[in-house]
């Protein structure tokens, strides 16, 4: 590992030398240095200066975004420290979100996910249906470590907030078309209309199409796998009813309809699977089961603002979303009827916040109340070894909640400022739960979990914030903070054990109703914003704590229903280090760098009554992220602005799945799987882009650009499924997609 990490600072610190070398050309005719832009966030639910929040929040502008090829939650990956995404397994659009090491893996609908993911202020409430496609991104905030107090529950690990861009009221707009590799083909078009009395109007869309990189064999269930086929929409209305009183509507459209990641069989001791185990990811394979996933989400929010003097404003956001999510995978991932899933979903939500942020002399504020509802089920039919076990698995869940909450910042004096904040959450929880099976097609079913199955609980918990941050100097400021956060209680709506019996049933009805507890962490941060170099370098840094109580841990066992069983295991720590860094040493040269440093480990880990701490695997938490990005402008033509872009990344390994780390000792139980066998390994990955920026075509400017993503055609695994020894030790593996390639031709005006 050593060893490695040494080559990526060697080989990153040679780019940059020849990045400055090839820029000094462009510097001897360049004007005056400039400075690194001031950025904008509202982080804390107002706009302040990214550099005066004291937050650990990573920010990219549109630009960034663009550059960098950013269109949905999945492509932030391994961008800022300490941030972890995976696709869930065998599935495109659903993303699992590690932030300094919280993590929920099962993307199930009745879990509720560790980082809140926020689209213009509203919140996005689930992992299935995560990764969809953004339209005119204007900025996107990664707040790490607990958002308890003015973001309220499930963002005890952070939150991501993706800002949209506000209509222009102007006639403009911009078209992309992009093409490349696998026969891809993006078009993406934007356009904002003139103002229209009180109205600013825009619209977006983007379309993406692309072949399987996976092709399958004649007589398969598809014709290929990990296709893209999809398409994105928004609209956007701003109304300036009076100069005090505004509201803004936006409307968000996904429509995704294509076939998942092949599971790849990398291991099973199954001997009719042996044929087609394989290490490597391969060009053909043979599939036999459903394979596909399916989305369709419609979000609507109505924003009013209302000025009540120059220091005052009230807010109301008022939202409603609902999605559809289907899904099938054969995970046997071969020709033979062995293990067969589908997940059908509907999920739907409503939410309506009332805020009032305000200001005096020395005081800044914010307060207001929360009410969220929603409601889903899914129906997740399964069949297993030749038709023999044929699983019959619905689950319904709901939630409503309401909160309370305020955050003061007072200035001591022109150097020190406290902050305080609480937040009270209340939630009533419920499931409806149905499991039957039967051993043969056609045969009657045999009740597990009978119909009508149900069980509720309210939840509750206060989330405190204070903080206290010290302005060293007009460019430099320092922040401690201690803050909690909560991930909202529930119910397991997978779990069910195939024995009949009436003592069979009466267990899986007891698990059923028998609720799992809020899991909280309690976190403690330094951390240190300075601006250097006369404007020319940012350097962020955050050092950290989190104790975490009640965990709460999906334990995968491929028993009955392909079930998990829900524990609230005991305690953890993790603690660490971040660094971000931008600096522009040269206008011709922009370098930006993060690492983030993660030790995260079990204090307590109760299974079965033993504490088994020192033999789990802590998941998703990679000790190591490291990013390093260059864009450095080659030269200036009458062509337009010549830029070349680079992006490396770098994750260290990292498990998937918290089972026992030994394969021998006292702790050891031969019946579980081991850690080891799905670990994730260490990883680096490079993008790069070669820019002509701002053509110019008369009243209007284009852009053209060749990229490469995955440049040196790394053919990682990123996520697996471990069905364990009790299903012949079957493994899933899913590999990122290989190098891919392309032009883009894009026109503003």
């Amino acid at each position: 590992m050593v060893a490695r990490t040494t080559r990526v600072y060697a080989a990153s610190s040679v780019s940059l030398v020849l990045a400055a070398a090839v820029a000094e050309p462009v510097l001897a005719q360049a004007p005056p240095l400039n400075v690194l832009e001031e950025v904008t966030v509202t982080a804390q639910k107002r706009e302040q200066k990214l550099q005066d929040v004291p937050i650990a929040v990573s920010a990219f502008s549109s630009e960034q975004v663009q550059q960098r090829g950013i269109n949905n939650l999945r492509d932030l990956a391994s961008l800022a420290p300490n941030v972890q995404i995976s696709s869930v397994p065998g599935n495109n659009t659903g993303a699992q979100i590690s932030i300094r090491g919280g993590v929920q893996i099962n993307p199930a609908l009745f879990w509720d996910p560790t980082v809140g993911i926020y689209l213009d202020g509203v919140y996005i409430g689930k992992m299935l249906g995560n990764v969809f496609d953004v339209v005119d991104l204007e900025r996107i905030e990664v707040l790490r470590g607990p958002q308890g107090t003015l973001y309220g529950r499930n963002t005890l690990a952070g939150a991501i907030n993706f800002v949209t861009r506000k209509p222009s009221g102007e006639v403009r707009g911009n078209a992309t078309v992009s093409l490349g590799n696998f026969d891809s083909r993006n078009v993406k078009v934007s356009l904002d209309l003139p103002r229209f009395g009180i109205a600013s109007i825009g619209f977006g869309g983007r379309i993406e199409r692309r072949d399987g990189i996976t092709d399958t064999t004649s007589g398969s269930s598809v014709s290929s796998l990990n296709n893209r086929d999809g398409k994105a929409a928004r609209f956007a209305m701003d109304l300036d009813f009076t100069d005090d009183l505004q509201a803004a509507y936006r409307f968000d459209y996904t429509d995704v309809d294509q076939n998942p990641m092949h599971s790849y069989l990398t291991r099973a001791l199954i001997p009719a699977l042996s044929p087609y185990v394989s290490p490597e990811r391969l060009g053909t394979v043979s599939v036999d089961g459903p394979s596909f996933e399916r989305v369709k989400l419609e979000g609507n929010a109505l924003t009013l603002t209302w000025k009540l003097n120059e220091r005052n404003t009230l807010k109301s956001i008022s939202a409603y979303r609902e999605i559809s999510t289907d899904d099938a995978l054969d995970l046997d991932g071969s020709p033979l009827p062995i293990a067969h899933t589908s997940r059908l979903s509907d999920y739907r939500t409503f939410s309506q916040e009332l805020q009032w942020v305000g200001s005096t002399d020395r005081l800044n504020y914010v307060g207001g109340v929360y009410y969220f509802k929603d409601s889903g089920a899914t129906n997740n039919p399964q069949t297993f070894f030749f038709g023999t076990f044929n699983f019959d698995s619905r689950f319904g869940f709901g939630t409503r909640a309401w909160s309370g909450y305020g955050q003061v910042d007072y200035e001591l004096t022109d150097a020190w400022t406290l902050t305080g904040g609480l937040r009270y959450t209340n939630e009533k929880k419920r499931i409806d739960r149905l499991l039957g099976v039967n051993f043969a097609a056609g045969s009657p079913f045999i009740t597990l979990i009978p119909q009508g199955t149900t069980a509720e609980k309210t939840f509750s918990a206060t989330s405190p914030l204070v903080s206290l941050a010290y302005k060293i100097n007009a460019d430099m400021n320092v922040y401690a903070k201690y803050a909690e956060g909560f991930k909202s209680g529930g119910f397991n709506g997978e779990y069910g054990d195939p024995d009949p019996s009436p003592a069979g049933v009466a267990q899986n009805v007891a698990e059923t109703r028998t609720p799992f507890d809020p899991e909280k962490v309690k976190a403690f941060e330094v951390g240190l914003k300075a601006t250097l170099a006369d404007g020319r370098l940012q350097l962020n840094t955050a050092v950290f704590e989190n104790k975490t109580g009640d965990l709460q841990l999906a334990i995968f066992r491929a028993t009955g229903a392909a079930s998990s069983i829900v524990r609230n295991a005991g305690k953890a720590t993790t603690y660490g280090f971040e660094l971000e860094s931008t600096w522009l040493p040269i206008d011709a040269l922009r370098l930006q760098a993060s690492y983030g440093y993660l030790h995260a480990k079990y204090d307590e880990f109760m299974d079965r009554g033993v504490n088994v701490a020192d033999n789990r695997a802590y998941v998703h938490a990679p000790k190591h992220t490291l990013n390093f990005n260059f864009d450095a402008r080659l030269a200036e033509t009458s062509w337009g602005s010549l830029h070349a872009l680079a992006d490396y990344t770098y994750t260290s390994s990292y498990y998937s799945y918290p089972f026992q780390l030994a394969s021998g000792g006292p702790q050891y139980d031969p019946g579980s799987a081991i850690a080891g066998d799905t670990e994730i390994r260490s990883v680096g990955l490079a993008n790069a882009r070669l820019s002509l920026l701002d053509i110019p075509m008369g009243n209007m400017t284009g852009e053209a650009a060749l990229w490469c993503r995955n440049v040196t055609d790394s053919k990682h695994i990123a996520n697996s499924i471990d069905f364990g020894p009790g299903f012949g030790s079957l493994t899933d593996s899913y590999f990122i997609d290989p190098r891919t390639y392309g032009v883009e031709l894009a026109v503003r005006w």
